[in-house]
């Protein structure tokens, strides 16, 4: 009896060996979003199926009413879909509820943007002030983010007092304050010089050490800092 017990408490281990951990941060099955305009359905996103890799840089492309956009929505958990499903971490998105979506964005997804009417270091600190956390943590966490992306010096500027690339700077830094396991930026580089460009891409491609980068562009000179490409046309992949 004994040796069966170890022969099958072996065999377990054996199996669990060969499971590998899942090398997907983010998945997507038969993703559509359909609205309804002046009485006809307009499909933004028509069925899309994808897995994006963890700590990689994901590059999602496309012209302006490819979906691009719709579908960094729906990943991000700010908007439902009409049909299909967003895994994220292999949680299946679909049977959360609001408050349990509005925790997970906060926690797991760090989305890169400004507020027009705060200062650069009361943005970087804003996720962490929704999130209950004291003002002299925050302050510390968020100064060493500034001072990450080279800006400490500009931590009580309004993003109209600084330049496209240092609100991007700002914004990134923002995007990391609770330490996402998602980064998502949409058209991070538009209306920015080369160099600009280039500074953001090469500070987002550093990041992914940290954790996974979703980028999202019609900028084709971008994409060779990317791991992955997914083009969409006309809500479709390419």
């Amino acid at each position: 009896m004994k040796n069966k017990k170890f022969k099958k408490t072996k065999k377990i281990k054996k199996i669990k060996k060969t499971i590998k951990p899942k090398k997907e941060a983010l998945s997507v099955k038969d993703l559509a979003k359909i609205y309804e305009l002046d009485g006809v359905n307009v499909k933004a996103l028509n069925g899309v199926t994808f897995s994006i890799p963890k700590n990689k840089l994901t590059i999602i492309m496309g012209h302006s009413g490819s979906g691009k956009s719709t579908l960094l929505h729906l990943i991000g958990c700010l908007d439902k879909p009409s049909r299909g499903k967003v895994f994220l971490g292999g949680v299946d998105t679909s049977k959360l509820t609001e408050d349990e979506l509005a925790r997970l964005r906060n926690k797991k997804i760090g989305f890169v943007f400004l507020h027009p009417l705060l200062t650069a270091i009361e943005n970087v600190e804003l996720p962490l002030t929704i999130a209950n956390v004291s003002g002299i943590q925050r302050r510390k966490k968020a100064m060493e983010l500034l001072r990450m992306v080279d800006l400490e010096n500009r931590a009580d500027h309004l993003p109209n007092q600084l330049s496209g690339g240092e609100r991007q700077r700002v914004a990134i830094a923002r995007s990391m304050i609770n330490e996402p396991s998602i980064i998502m930026a949409d058209e991070p580089t538009g209306n920015l010089d080369t160099k600009s460009s280039s500074e953001i891409m090469n500070t987002l491609t550093k990041l992914k050490k940290k954790t996974t980068i979703i980028v999202v562009t019609h900028d084709l000179e971008i994409t060779e800092d990317a791991d992955k490409i997914i083009k969409l046309r006309d809500g479709k992949l390419v």
